[in-house]
C-alpha cells in the first residue's frame, strides 16, 4: 500500500523564545558550501542542494553573539551530520544493516578520537571529520573536545538503534522512542558549541547537575519532536522506511496521522512550558556562564523551529508541505503534569507542581535545583 496521502495541516507551533541570528550568517553559510566542496562531502548535486538550505544561518540562529570561527565550525559540522545521515543512515546502503552501519561508525568515531590514525585515508566524511576534529580541539578546552567526542558516540549509537527497526520494518514503543531520540537526532552532539561559541567552560557542579542535564534533554525532545513534526511530510512520502513521532504514536495508539499530530504537539507543549520553568529556577541560582549556556539552549529550540518551517529540506517545493508560517504564543498543553512516558517524566520531579506558577520570582533561599 502507498503511504503517499495529502499533506498533514501543520498549525502554528508554540514558540516563546524570540529569534536572533549572528550578523555574519551570510558570511558563514557561503564558507560552509565551500569548505562541503573542499572535502567533497556527498555527491555534487546533494551538496547544491543542502547548501542552498541556510545551514550557516542555522547555525548563526543557534549561537547568535558567539565566535565567528565557532559558528562557522558549527554550521559545517552540521552539514557533516547530514552527510552521515543521508549517506549512511537514512538514505544510504547500511541504513538497514545496524552491524555494519556500526562497523563503519566506529571508525569514523577512532578519528574523531584521534584524527591522526592512518583508517579511512581520502574518504570524504573521514577527511571531513579530521578537519572538524582539530578545530575543536582549536576552538575547545580538552574537557569540551571529550565531552563532543562522547556525545558523537551517543549520535552513532543512536543511529544503529534506528537502523535496528528499519532493518526488521518495527515501530519502538513511545517512551523507548524519547529516549532514543535525545541522541539519534544529533542534538547532544550541538551542546559542546554552546560553551565553545561563547569562551567559557561550566563549572562542574553546574555542567553536571541533573537539572542542567536536563534542560539539555527537554532541549533535545523539543527540537526532535519539531523536526519530526515538519518533516513528516517529506518522509512519509518516501517509498524507504521512516520513523518519527507521527508514525509512532499511530503505531502506539491505533490512530491515523491527523489524529496523532496534535498529540505530538501537546506533548512538545508541555516540555516546553516544564524548560521554561526550569531555565527561570536554574537562571535564578545559576551562575552567569550558566545564563548564557541557558539562552543557547533557547535560542537552539527557536532555530530549530525557524529552520524547519522553511527549509527546502521540509517544505518541498514540489510536493509543498502543509507547514506554517509563523507561530503562536499560546500552548496548546502548558499542564504541570508529567508526560505518561516512563523514560522522561523525572523531569517534572525537579519543578514541583506547587511551585510551577511563577518561577521567574522564586527567592534565593529556596532549596538549589543543582544540588
Amino acid at each position: 500500500m502507498s503511504r503517499v496521502r495529502s499533506a498533514l495541516a501543520v498549525p502554528p507551533l508554540y514558540a516563546p523564545i524570540p529569534p536572533a541570528v549572528h550578523p555574519r550568517h551570510a558570511a558563514i553559510d557561503a564558507r560552509t558550501a565551500a569548505w562541503a566542496d573542499e572535502f567533497d562531502i556527498g555527491s555534487k548535486e546533494w551538496r547544491s542542494r543542502l547548501t542552498r538550505q541556510d545551514l550557516g544561518k542555522f547555525a548563526s540562529m543557534i549561537l547568535p553573539e558567539g565566535d565567528e570561527e565557532v559558528v562557522s565550525l558549527l554550521s559545517d559540522f552540521c552539514l557533516w551530520l547530514f552527510g552521515v545521515d543521508d549517506g549512511y543512515c537514512e538514505e544510504g546502503d547500511l541504513g538497514d544493516k545496524p552491524g555494519e552501519l556500526a562497523e563503519a561508525l566506529l571508525r569514523l568515531l577512532r578519528i574523531a578520537q584521534n584524527p591522526e590514525v592512518p583508517m579511512l585515508i581520502g574518504d570524504p566524511l573521514a577527511e571531513g571529520l579530521r578537519d572538524l576534529t582539530r578545530r575543536v580541539s582549536r576552538y575547545g578546552t580538552a574537557l569540551q573536545t571529550g565531552r563532543w567526542v562522547a556525545t558523537l558516540s551517543e549520535y552513532f549509537f543512536g543511529v544503529v538503534w534506528e537502523a535496528k527497526f528499519r532493518a526488521r520494518n518495527e515501530v519502538p514503543g513511545l517512551s523507548d522512542y524519547a529516549h532514543m531520540r535525545i541522541y539519534d537526532g544529533a542534538t547532544t552532539v550541538v551542546q559542546p558549541f554552546l560553551e565553545m561559541g561563547n569562551g567559557f567552560e561550566l563549572q562542574p557542579h553546574e555542567r553536571d547537575s541533573k537539572a542542567v542535564r536536563a534542560a539539555g534533554e527537554m532541549t533535545s525532545f523539543i527540537t526532535t519532536w519539531d523536526n519530526d513534526i515538519c518533516s513528516y511530510h517529506k518522509e512519509s512520502r518516501s517509498s524507504a522506511y521512516y520513523l518519527n513521532v507521527i508514525r509512532v504514536l499511530t503505531h502506539t495508539y491505533g490512530i491515523s496521522p491527523d489524529e496523532a499530530l496534535p498529540i505530538a504537539i501537546a506533548q512538545r507543549d508541555r516540555v516546553m512550558s516544564l524548560f521554561l520553568r526550569l531555565r527561570a529556577r536554574l537562571e535564578a541560582e545559576g551562575s552567569p556562564q550558566l545564563r548564557t549556556y541557558l539562552g543557547n539552549l533557547s535560542h537552539f529550540i527557536r532555530a530549530t523551529q525557524d529552520w524547519s518551517i522553511t527549509s527546502l529540506r521540509y517544505t518541498t517545493p514540489d510536493d509543498p508541505a502543509c507547514l506554517p508560517s509563523a507561530f503562536t504564543d499560546k500552548p496548546v498543553d502548558d499542564s504541570s503534569d508529567p508526560l505518561d512516558i516512563p523514560s522522561i517524566s523525572w523531569w517534572w520531579s525537579l519543578i514541583p507542581a506547587s511551585a510551577a506558577l511563577d518561577e521567574s520570582r522564586v527567592p534565593r533561599a529556596r532549596e538549589s535545583v543543582l544540588g
